[in-house]
């Protein structure tokens, strides 16, 4: 299992979701440019010691992500034409997250195997990279019987 992050904004964001990916053994994809440098101390912050226990593969563009890819990627997207708790998760499966701003272009939702969306009530309009990544990987894990 991997989490994808399609040029993240948020450096704490990013900081939050490779605590995350520490926490359950799972490697991290950071699809680049991103919306900061990598060097900002708000990632260490939000990641603080965990950010040596986690597994990060920074990738220069969307392409260079594409040729890494070797299984089925499920992109999280509010487009998404299944719940993500009636999808069926493989444990070799990437979970791909998109951009807080903007979310993903066309072309990745057309790269995409699988688009699933997290259900929420109406009148709100999203939730927060990292919550949505742990949402999304806890669900993952349970399924596949994945925890460390």
């Amino acid at each position: 299992m991997r989490v994808a992050l399609f040029q993240p904004d948020i450096a704490g964001n990013v900081g939050a979701v490779l605590r995350i990916g520490a926490c359950f053994a799972t490697r991290v994809d950071l699809i680049e440019p991103m919306g900061f440098a990598w060097d900002d101390k708000r990632v260490a912050r939000a990641g603080m010691d965990y950010i040596d226990h986690v597994e990060i593969a920074r990738h220069a563009n969307w392409a260079a992500f594409c040729e890494s890819v070797a299984s089925r990627v499920v992109l999280f997207t509010t487009r998404g034409a299944m719940r993500f708790d009636e999808a069926q998760f493989a444990p070799d499966d990437i979970l791909l997250f998109g951009s807080e701003s903007a979310g993903v272009p066309d072309f990745v939702h057309d790269r995409a195997d699988l688009r699933v969306k997290i259900p929420i009530a109406a009148g709100t309009r999203s939730l927060n990279l990292a919550v949505s990544a742990g949402i999304a990987l806890s669900e993952a894990l349970r399924q596949t019987k994945g925890y460390p």
